[in-house]
């Protein structure tokens, strides 16, 4: 670069380096994008604009990327190193001058790759977002987004210079395209419109639609064929005039539509970007890329996240923002609907549902003609489809009624591909615990209010690590032609009756959800710690033998991971530990024999909240050191039979994602581990105890223990009754499972959790151990109950029955 001009470029990029402060996506584009920094980089720009060029410079320097301002020299022909394919639309009227400079430039660039087969230049595109709110379109003028003008764009570096963004793409081979359209005359014209196509989807992506006026929603709600037909209905079954059910309707509208704006977003992330540095020490984000490429493709997303805290709405948005991607409207229970939390969550982009409302087909009619505008406005959802919060820690039955209306929407609007992301929240420490505790203990639930919400405020302290990863997409539209051929001829009917295989589509895809919810479960030091402790008796173990039994789980996640989306932690079982005990939950006891961990009486409910969280990580380990426990040894085959016996309760219960036909394999896996780590010996066929780890065996079996106490209740009861009824079995399971947490100080939430149950119940009619009359197969379940027999003490059981 030219003295003079690098003289003037450095001018004025010390003043962009002041005042904006980039966040570049991803974080680290060298790695993240496997770039070659052997090969010569073209970076492609959307805009010509001195701002936004610096800004990416400032990134590519604190990057150690070459400086966009050089120039690349190949085989002596000098030639700039970005392209810009345009100017800003809101300044120049004809830019037709710049794209021919920029034809110029590629067809230089392409004639040195004819000339020379060794040339490979990297295509780098790149889009730089100095302002996240979208430009309100005049009516009169054609429907697409300008960039701000100069003037503007002064003042938006002075009020959102924290909210610049740089995103870096995959590198594109100039080599693969010259070698492919060689003859192709008008690639570079072709390439440049896929590049501008490329980055207005990528503008979209990050700062979202158009913001629609409320009244011009409104309107277009009640001008809809669908609301007209349902306020009809409403005024001739209750029988009041047209205009009294229309103004229901706009009440009705009022209480459910959201009021999303930007500047509200902006100053909430400033806001909670304060606390989140004051509760958290961390925010752990992993897999955002499936969401990133969706995004990017054009998909309308729906955000299907695991319920444990109020904390998650916040803390979801709050990470979507910061990954530069539109905060989705998310559905709230009407409960928060209170002064001033629901004014501020409305403009948050909250709607706000009520629980159930079956039986108010306006409401039903209006909020699916909602959800319907939202998504033809290209705006992402993010709704809870576990219903309300877990108090076990262990992922609820999915309701599936706002999947249901879901996919509906889809029948009715096909322009773009709706899917779902399951999305794991994670933390070290809710807020909420202790209530919950208390409302599985009889403790009637309280009403959300704002003074409930200052006292839960006046609590906060250091909260520790949250993480939210991100699980394998569901694309409907494809699922739905894989497993559903016949859903394209239900679109002309869905406005007049419901298709047949909704229902049983619906369950299938809520299923999937969670299950893969689970598949991107996040691993700490809190829930590991808890899940050792709680696994020692009574609830004490030394310093070492925690250790010790860490490392075991350290290397079970490593070596045999629940799922390659699943997190365990980087640190060693040491500042795991350490870590733990700063967060006081436990209690580190020494004395003149040493060391010992306490798990205080009081907490032992609540840190099976957190154990709970990954108890579907370490369930078949468990499962398979139960077995080996009270066997000592076992033939290779009697192991893997005994597991698939029980596995399907598993499955269901913990939403497991191993069908029955990987078990072997999967057991196989975590044998050859357990044997790695010299916990069992392989002696020909059969399986052995290691005498000298049998401890840490045991903390390991301990891990399925009142698992398989609550599946020896309903067997034994079912074993000595087949005929008994389903409502009398679950009441007198659910009064012995509490009877033994009181005599033998079991204390987990579990065994007051009458769904937990129930869909034991269900699993077993399902497998045939239960017929459709409701009495039980007793050579069946006699398998069942053999099994349990040795791993469980049935006699105490017995007692109580």
């Amino acid at each position: 670069m030219l003295c003079w001009r690098k003289f003037y470029f450095n001018l004025l990029q010390l003043t962009i380096k002041i005042l904006v402060s980039s966040t570049i996506i991803p974080s680290e584009p060298i790695i993240d994008l496997c770039l070659d920094m052997n090969r010569t980089m073209l970076y492609l720009l959307p805009y010509k604009s001195t701002a936004d060029l610096l800004t990416f410079r400032n990134c590519c320097l604190a990057k150690n990327l070459p400086d966009p301002l050089d120039y690349n020299e190949i085989n002596g022909t000098i030639l700039p190193r970005y392209i810009c394919i345009d100017y800003d639309p809101f300044i120049y009227s004809d830019y037709k001058s710049l794209r021919q400079e920029s034809i110029k430039i590629f067809y230089k660039y392409w004639e040195l790759h004819q000339q020379n087969s060794l040339i490979d230049i990297q295509i780098i595109p790149v889009s730089i977002l100095l302002n996240r709110s979208p430009d309100y379109i005049n009516r009169k003028k054609k429907l697409y987004l300008k960039l701000l003008n100069n003037f503007k764009k002064f003042f938006t570096i002075i009020l959102f210079r924290r909210d610049s963004f740089v995103f870096f793409f995959n590198a594109i081979s100039l080599r693969n395209i010259v070698n492919a359209h060689n003859m192709d005359n008008n690639i570079i014209q072709k390439l440049i419109r896929i590049a501008r196509i490329h980055f207005f989807r990528q503008r979209i992506a990050t700062v979202g639609p158009i913001p629609c006026n409320t009244k011009d929603l409104f309107n277009k709600i009640l001008l809809s064929e669908t609301i007209k037909k349902a306020i009809n209905d409403e005024s001739r079954s209750k029988n009041i005039s047209y205009k009294k059910a229309q103004q229901y309707a706009v009440a009705l509208i009022k209480e459910i539509a959201a009021n999303f704006t930007y500047s509200a977003v902006h100053l909430s992330d400033h806001v909670l970007g304060w606390i989140w540095n004051r509760l958290y020490q961390g925010i752990n984000v992993h897999n955002i890329e499936y969401v990133r490429e969706l995004a990017q493709k054009g998909h309308e997303i729906v955000y299907v996240p695991c319920h444990r805290s109020h904390m998650d709405y916040l803390l979801l948005s709050y990470v979507i923002y910061h990954q530069g991607l539109i905060p989705p409207h998310i559905a709230a229970g009407i409960n928060l609907n209170f002064w001033p939390i629901g004014p501020i969550f409305r403009r948050l982009g909250a709607f706000f549902i009520r629980r159930i409302f079956k039986k108010n087909k306006l409401y039903s009619a209006i909020f699916r003609e909602y959800l319907n505008k939202l998504f033809s406005q290209g705006y992402s959802i993010e709704y809870f489809m576990e219903g309300g919060r877990s108090r076990t820690g262990l992922l609820l039955e999915p309701k599936t009624g706002i999947l249901a209306i879901t996919i509906q929407t889809i029948l009715r609007n096909r322009q773009r591909p709706v899917t779902l992301v399951p999305v794991y929240i994670g933390y070290e420490h809710i807020i909420e615990v202790e209530t919950y505790t208390k409302e599985r203990s009889g403790v009637i639930k309280k009403k959300e209010n704002i003074m409930q919400i200052f006292k839960g405020l006046s609590k906060l302290r250091n909260l520790g690590q949250s993480y939210v990863n991100f699980g394998q997409p569901i694309i409907i539209n494809n699922w739905l032609t894989k497993n559903v051929p016949e859903w394209r001829q239900s679109i002309d009917l869905i406005n007049v009756q419901r298709p047949r295989w909704l229902t049983s589509a619906v369950n299938k895809i809520a299923n999937i959800v969670m299950v893969n919810i689970n598949k991107s479960a996040a691993a700490n030091a809190i829930n590991l710690c808890s899940t050792v402790l709680l696994a020692s008796r009574p609830h004490i173990i030394t310093y070492n033998h925690l250790l010790e039994q860490l490392e075991c789980y350290l290397q079970l996640l490593s070596n045999v991971p629940y799922s390659r989306n699943t997190t365990r932690p980087n640190q060693t079982a040491e500042e795991l530990l350490q870590h733990a005990l700063q967060m006081g939950q436990f209690v580190l006891n020494k004395n003149n024999i040493g060391e010992n961990i306490i798990l205080p009486r009081e907490k032992d409910i609540i840190l099976t909240y957190y154990k709970n969280n990954i108890h579907h990580m370490l369930v078949l380990p468990s499962l398979v050191a139960s077995i080996m426990m009270h066997c000592y040894s076992i033939a290779y085959a009697q192991l893997i039979l005994q597991v698939q016996l029980l596995y399907p309760m598993l499955k269901k219960e913990l939403f497991l994602h191993y069908e029955l036909n990987q078990l072997p394999h999967v057991l196989n896996t975590i044998i050859i581990e357990l044997c790695r780590q010299k916990l069992l010996f392989k002696k020909g066929r059969n399986l052995l105890i290691n005498p000298e780890r049998i401890y840490r065996l045991q903390l390991l079996a301990a891990g399925v223990r009142e698992t398989l106490q609550r599946y020896a209740i309903i067997i034994s009861l079912i074993n000595d009754n087949p005929s008994i009824s389903r409502n009398e079995l679950e009441k007198i399971g659910l009064i012995i499972a509490q009877r033994l947490s009181l005599l033998y100080g079991v204390h987990v939430s579990e065994f007051f959790d009458k769904s937990l149950f129930i869909k034991l119940m269900i699993t077993l009619r399902s497998e045939g151990y239960i017929s459709s009359t409701g009495n039980a197969y007793p050579e069946l379940i006699i398998n069942l109950y053999n099994i349990l027999l040795v791993m469980v003490n049935v006699r105490d059981i017995y007692q109580n029955i």
